[in-house]
Parts: C-alpha cells; sequence; structure tokens
C-alpha cells in the first residue's frame, strides 16, 4: 500500500529534502507504510531511507540522518490513512442499535479498529483484527490494548455477541500477555447473562494474565429504544451488590498475587447498589477513568484540593449547573462547599431526567440539550451555566441531539460554559 502526502510541515526534514505536497509515500527503510502506525514506527530510526513517487510518477530515494524520535514533518489526510474499520459484531447490549432515529450519521457508526485503540484508547473486541496487525502489534510492542473482552467463555461470548468467530478472538489475549503486551479490559455486564458464576470465571481467566493491568466491569446501558432487540433487564440494588461483592473478591486477590487490585467496578454500580464508592486511594493509577471507574472519587479528591488551596472570600455571584441523575448527589455537595467557602455564593445543581433516551440512562454523558432545555427553561439559572464538557462532542460545540452550545444559550437566554472533568476546573468555574 502506498499513501498519498496531503502537506509537509514547512522547515521540516522532508520540505528540505524537497519531499512535497501530492507525492506518495511508499516504504520507509524498505517497510510497505499501511497506515500511521506504520509510519510514526519506522520514522523512528536515526537513518531512514525513504521510497517516494513524485507527482510526476518518478520513483525517489531518499536518505535522512536524524535524532531517533525526530519527525519526518510528512502529513496525512487521515491519522489512518485509510477509513475506519466498521464493527462486525451484533452484541445484545450494543448502545447504538438502541439510538433513535434522526441522530447525526456519526452517532451510527461502530468502529473496532486496533489502531484506534492505541491512538485514541478505543476499546475493540479482536472479532475482525487480522494475523498481519497482530503480529505487527507485538513487533512493535504496542502497548495498552484496551478489549472489550465481556466474557472468556467463547460460546457466550459468541452468543453475546452474535459473531462465531467472537470465541476464537480470546486466544489474542493470550498470544498479547505471553509477548508482554499490557491490557486494559472490559466488561459490559448483563444480569442473568454474564454476570453472577459466568462473572467469576471471566475474572479468574483475566486475573491469571500477569499483563491484564485492570479490569471494568460496567453494567449495561438501556435506552427506551429496544424494539426487536434481545430482552435485557437493568442491573437492580441486589444483583448490582451481587456483582461488587466478585469484584471485591477478585481485587483482593490481586493485592496478594500482584500488589495492585487491577479489578474495580464502575461507579454507577456503587450507585444502584446504594453502597459507598471507595476513596481515590483504591483506585490506584485510574487507568478507566473511560469507563466510569472512579470519576466520583477523583473529581471529589480534586475539589477537596482545590478548595484547600483557597482562601475563604466573598463574591456575589449566582449560577447554575446541569448534570445527571447518577452525578447529582455529588455535584450538589461540592456546590455547597464551594458556597461555604465564598460567601455570597449562590450554586444552584439541576438533575436532568434522561427523557431523550429513557430514564434508565443515568449519566451525564447522555444528557441532551433537549432535555436540558425542557427542564431548566422556566429556572432562574443566574448569570450562567455550566455543563460537563462530556454532554458535548469531541469538538466541544454540539449535543448529541445536534443542537449546538450556542443554540441551547440562546434559547435559555443564559450563557453556558463547559467544564472539564477535574475538580480544580470545576471549583473554578463555579466560584468563577
Amino acid at each position: 500500500m502506498s499513501v498519498i502526502i496531503s502537506s509537509v510541515t514547512k522547515g521540516s526534514i522532508a520540505d528540505k529534502k524537497g519531499i512535497r505536497k501530492g507525492d506518495t509515500l511508499v516504504t520507509l527503510n524498505g517497510e510497505t507504510i499501511m497506515d500511521v502506525l506504520d509510519y510514526r514506527f519506522y520514522q523512528n530510526n536515526t537513518k531512514v531511507e525513504v521510497q517516494i513517487i513524485d507527482k510526476n510518477g518518478r520513483l525517489k530515494k531518499i536518505k535522512v540522518k536524524k535524532d531517533e524520535y525526530e519527525e519526518l514533518g510528512m502529513n496525512f489526510e487521515t491519522y489512518l490513512m485509510d477509513k475506519k474499520r466498521p464493527c462486525s459484531n451484533k452484541c445484545v447490549f450494543c448502545f447504538i442499535d438502541q439510538l433513535p432515529n434522526g441522530l447525526r450519521d456519526s452517532l451510527y457508526f461502530k468502529d473496532d479498529d486496533s489502531r484506534l485503540s492505541f491512538l485514541f484508547g478505543n476499546y475493540i473486541t479482536l472479532t475482525n483484527i487480522t494475523e498481519h496487525e497482530v503480529e505487527r502489534i507485538i513487533k512493535m510492542h504496542i502497548s495498552p490494548i484496551n478489549i472489550s473482552v465481556h466474557t472468556t467463555n467463547p460460546e457466550l461470548r459468541v452468543k453475546m455477541m452474535n459473531n462465531k468467530n467472537a470465541g476464537k478472538a480470546l486466544e489474542f489475549i493470550k498470544r498479547f500477555n505471553d509477548a508482554g503486551i499490557k491490557m486494559n479490559c472490559q466488561l459490559v455486564l448483563c444480569p442473568t447473562l454474564n454476570d453472577g458464576k459466568e462473572l467469576e470465571k471471566t475474572l479468574f481467566d483475566l486475573t491469571s494474565f500477569e499483563n491484564v493491568e485492570c479490569i471494568a466491569a460496567v453494567p449495561v446501558g438501556l435506552t427506551k429504544y429496544r424494539d426487536g432487540l434481545y430482552n435485557l433487564k437493568p442491573f437492580d440494588r441486589k444483583s448490582a451488590c451481587e456483582v461488587l461483592k466478585i469484584i471485591e473478591k477478585f481485587g483482593n486477590e490481586c493485592i496478594i498475587k500482584y500488589n495492585e487490585r487491577r479489578v474495580y467496578g464502575a461507579d454507577e454500580f456503587y450507585i444502584i447498589s446504594r453502597k459507598q464508592i471507595p476513596n481515590a486511594d483504591y483506585y490506584g493509577d485510574f487507568l478507566q477513568l473511560e469507563n466510569g471507574v472512579g470519576l466520583w472519587s477523583l473529581l471529589d479528591s480534586e475539589v477537596t484540593s482545590a478548595l484547600g488551596e483557597l482562601k475563604e472570600t466573598h463574591k456575589n455571584r449566582h449560577i447554575s449547573i446541569a448534570t445527571g441523575v447518577a452525578a447529582y448527589p455529588l455535584i450538589s455537595d461540592i456546590a455547597k462547599r464551594c458556597e461555604e467557602k465564598c460567601k455570597g455564593l449562590v450554586c444552584d445543581v439541576h438533575k436532568i431526567d434522561n427523557k431523550f433516551f429513557g430514564e434508565k440512562i443515568t449519566v451525564a454523558g447522555l444528557v441532551t440539550a433537549t432535555d436540558i432545555y425542557n427542564q431548566l427553561q422556566s429556572k432562574d439559572l443566574g448569570s450562567e451555566l455550566l455543563i460537563p464538557s462530556v454532554m458535548l462532542r469531541y469538538e466541544g460545540d454540539m449535543f448529541l441531539d445536534s443542537v449546538t452550545v450556542d443554540e441551547l444559550s440562546e434559547k435559555l437566554c443564559v450563557k453556558i460554559t463547559a467544564v472539564d472533568n477535574d475538580g480544580y476546573s470545576l471549583v473554578e468555574s463555579i466560584i468563577g
């Protein structure tokens, strides 16, 4: 495979060597460049032979001497150099299958691309990974790899993912482990399917691999749009308590075996079970924040540190915060603590029920502008409305229902500020 160079960084090695926009990169040190991972890996050498085909069709060989990690300066149209690979599964719990019609097209795309796992931390199922990619991960020692496992029972995995290759794909975990590739594993748990005894088997299998450094169990998310889909039920208090009991058991065993916990339940399990969420020390290096593991404790500890660094002050300020049902108790407590630190501050916290996807969805990241507007339009929001940045797409400008921040701000007649998910940013935004 060869790839067209979309631009060349001015003043870079490539620029100085006469490589230009529109030229085609063929090889680096004789290695065919399939995608950005190949490019990044093979450009790191101190001596690099670059083969390109210029816009006139002439093959050129260019020899480069450089520092080990110095960039060559070639840029490409996409990070991947080709299209993202779609998911080949039909998981019984897939959230995308539970979306309503009429959302923007990008929300319906299911990716399952090993390159995105390394580049952006996406989770992959290993069901459509090629032997070439497996060998490349091992050769380049691409680590860590984030894997959606769900169960280590091959037959059950085939059933849950509706993919005949799902059971065979588990063999790659052993190969990665033997090669020293670190892995973070995700288990989406569905009551009566992969919890209970099946969860115990999965955790027994995964914790036997020394290079599986973290395992996160998260409860299945169920929207109101499940007509025709597999009949799943949400976790209740009893079943959530049972999951946490199993997780605690295997986590304690990992502390003895590896000197670290490794097995964690998502914050949602603690909220559903009404158990106290552990403090920040429990979560080690917080390797699974993207799965909602330890978010509550980390935010709380950061807020405590931020407030501890501030002197008591006075400011006439009235603002509001919109958040999801799950985070509402914590955000309310944080707002109260900020009010105690800053006399004259009034911070109203509004719990947004998820009417758009269904009230079983309680996380802030799935709150839409439509629900915020419908539930806050008659409220006195003060001078500013704070929202967590996870409500918005990557670009930070639009909610899941394709309403922009500016549009919602205009409708509510209030300034809206998206706040990053850390305690220091939250305290600064509340106190102003």
